[in-house]
């Protein structure tokens, strides 16, 4: 290999290295936050269920283009962006229409057949998120079309779902969606509660509204 080329290779690496740094501090990184809620809803042949979850974690990392304030202009349109949302299995409860605490023997069939010992998270890889609507005031959030994969009992699917962001102000989101699953889907078997010919229905429904903020810069240590 000639001077030249060696110079040529040097200039093209340092080139390529640039401009991922520069990509890097084009992307803003949102992390999860306390006020989150996911819900499952489905049916049995005695009545209709839920369960709700409050610690979702993960994150979320979006580019040029993302619309990060209350009515900020934006246009339709792909957008880049990552995102590797969470929530543990356990954290699901039972509950009863008005939110009381349903069933402990239900949360344990429920852990047992999402496999929460081997499989501990039911978790969603976004690959794709894609701005429909653009929000029509300040109080109003952006329609988003995300695509992605979810992970449930060690089973993962493909998903397309619509998707709310509401920016809050203060470096905060709220994004908020629902999506109809259904468990054989996932390999777990509807459960049939003591074998008492109860049936659980195959189709669920997830809702989930999650919070997400920036994280504060450290503070400066006092000059000395």
């Amino acid at each position: 290999m000639n001077t030249r080329t060696i110079i040529a290779t040097k200039v093209s690496l340092l080139l390529l290295a640039a401009l991922s740094v520069q990509a890097a501090d084009q992307m803003t990184k949102y992390y999860a936050r306390s006020g989150s809620k996911m819900r499952i809803e489905g049916t049995s042949t005695i009545h209709d269920w839920q369960v709700e979850g409050t610690l979702i974690g993960g994150y979320l990392e979006v580019g040029p283009g993302f619309p990060s304030e209350p009515g900020q202009a934006a246009t339709a349109g792909k957008i880049d962006a990552h995102a590797e949302p969470f929530i543990m299995v356990r954290s699901l409860k039972s509950i009863e229409k008005d939110g009381k605490p349903y069933s402990d023997r239900m949360d344990e069939v429920m852990y047992e057949h999402l496999k929460a010992q081997q499989n501990p998270k039911i978790a969603f890889h976004l690959t794709e998120l894609t701005l429909k609507e653009p929000a029509k005031s300040k109080d109003d959030p952006y329609v988003f079309e995300a695509k992605g994969q979810i992970a449930v009992a060690g089973v993962t699917n493909d998903v397309t779902m619509p998707v709310s962001i509401l920016p809050l102000g203060d470096k905060k989101l709220k994004v908020s969606g629902k999506t109809s699953l259904k468990m054989t889907d996932f390999k777990v078997e509807p459960p049939n509660p003591l074998g008492l010919g109860i049936k659980t229905g195959d189709d669920i429904k997830i809702i989930f509204d999650w919070m997400v903020g920036q994280r504060n810069p450290p503070a400066t240590a006092a000059a000395k």
